[in-house]
Order: C-alpha cells, then sequence, then structure tokens
C-alpha cells in the first residue's frame, strides 16, 4: 500500500518542465535588440562623418585665378533659374567680375520634358542679363547630376585647352563637388561658394547626407574619365 501511494504521488505531483520555447525566443529578442542597437549606432557614426566632411566643405574658397568657372545647375522655375540657382549664378557673375576666371561653364540638362530650356540655358540667359558676353559663356546641356556636370565640362575644357577651373556650388554641396572633381581628375580645382539664403539648411543638409552617401557608393563602379 505504501509502494502505491509513493507510485500515485510520483505521478500526480507537480511537474516543472523548462520551456525551450521560450528561453529560445529570449536569445532571440536580446539578439534582435543588440542588432538593433548596433545598427543605429553605425547609422549615427555614418551621420556625423557626413556631416563633418560637409561642414569642411564650407571652409573652400578660391585663391587663385582659373581658366574658367564651371557652375553647376539646379532646377529652374518656369524657364528661369530659380531663388537657390541664382544665388550660385551671382556668386559665378562676382567672380568673373572680378576677373578670377575669363570665362563660364554652365552645366545642367533637361529638367524634364515640359522645360523649353536646359538648365544651363537659363543660367546663360540670366549671366547675359547681368551683363556677360555670349561669347564667354560655354554651355553643358547634358548633365543630370554633380558627376556627369563635372564630367561633361571637363571634357569641354579639354576641347579648348583650358587646363584650370573654379567650382561654383553651394556651401552644403562643395565637400561632394569636390570629391568628385578629385574623382575626376580636375587639376587644383577652386571654388566659389554661394551662401543658402533660399534653402531650408537643416533639409538640405539632409539630403545632401544622402546625396553624399550615395556618391560614395557609386563612385566604386563610375568611370573617371581619366
Amino acid at each position: 500500500m505504501k509502494k502505491t501511494e509513493r507510485t500515485n504521488a510520483f505521478r500526480t505531483g507537480p511537474v516543472n518542465i523548462p520551456d525551450r520555447r521560450t528561453k529560445r525566443g529570449g536569445r532571440w529578442r536580446k539578439k534582435g535588440f543588440v542588432l538593433l542597437l548596433s545598427l543605429l549606432l553605425l547609422f549615427a557614426c555614418w551621420t556625423l562623418y557626413i556631416q563633418i566632411r560637409i561642414g569642411q566643405g564650407t571652409t573652400l574658397d578660391l585663391h587663385r585665378k582659373s581658366d574658367v568657372a564651371v557652375v553647376l545647375g539646379a532646377r529652374l522655375w518656369d524657364n528661369k533659374p530659380s531663388p537657390a540657382l541664382k544665388e550660385r549664378l551671382d556668386a559665378a557673375y562676382a567672380g568673373y567680375e572680378k576677373g578670377d576666371y575669363p570665362a563660364l561653364i554652365v552645366s545642367g540638362g533637361l529638367d524634364n520634358p515640359q522645360m523649353k530650356l536646359t538648365e544651363a540655358e537659363g543660367m546663360a540667359e540670366y549671366l547675359q542679363q547681368l551683363g556677360v558676353p555670349e561669347s564667354d559663356i560655354l554651355l553643358e546641356n547634358k548633365a543630370t547630376s554633380t558627376y556627369e556636370n563635372l564630367l561633361f565640362s571637363r571634357r569641354i575644357m579639354e576641347e579648348r585647352g583650358m587646363k584650370t577651373a573654379a567650382i561654383v556650388t553651394h556651401r552644403f554641396h562643395g565637400a561632394r563637388a569636390e570629391d568628385i572633381a578629385e574623382f575626376l581628375g580636375y587639376d587644383d580645382p577652386q571654388f566659389v561658394l554661394a551662401p543658402t539664403k533660399e534653402l531650408n539648411l537643416w533639409q538640405t543638409r539632409g539630403r545632401e547626407t544622402l546625396a553624399f552617401t550615395k556618391w560614395l557608393f557609386d563612385k566604386t563602379s563610375l568611370p573617371d574619365g581619366k
């Protein structure tokens, strides 16, 4: 009888079996949290690095005369330069008027099929209104990116025997433009950097962070044009 009671007690007593699925799920949650935290930290470090690069670009400045200025295009509004593009063109004209360069290459293709003018054509019209003779303006009408702006403009320079260039753009854009120019083999490019008064600085720097990141990945597979 005692043996039977012991057996029944063994059979009916509480059984504590570890739930392996719960432990496994907990481990995966911890790993997922660590991975997410690592990705966020990596993203923060990368963003900081790009922002530092962008900040360094704002210190670029023209320190010697050049054969030509390359004005990087931006959007037209109703076939005329947008307020932001006018900032670049005004900066380019100021250097031209001082005698820092005797000619200008305006670079930019067609924004969209509805436009009548390419960016370059709209820029040329604006510069002529400021007083730059048509003979001193060279048009590059095909570029759709900063890389193409500088690649196609360099080809125009080579065709005309021009060796040195001043690159005209905005301050936030200077670092990426410098990196692309170096990639394309520009000879000690100078920079004319327009202030950013017509654009939201924080939104602009945010977009530039993405654009700079894309460029750094793209240039591993792009031809340097040399």
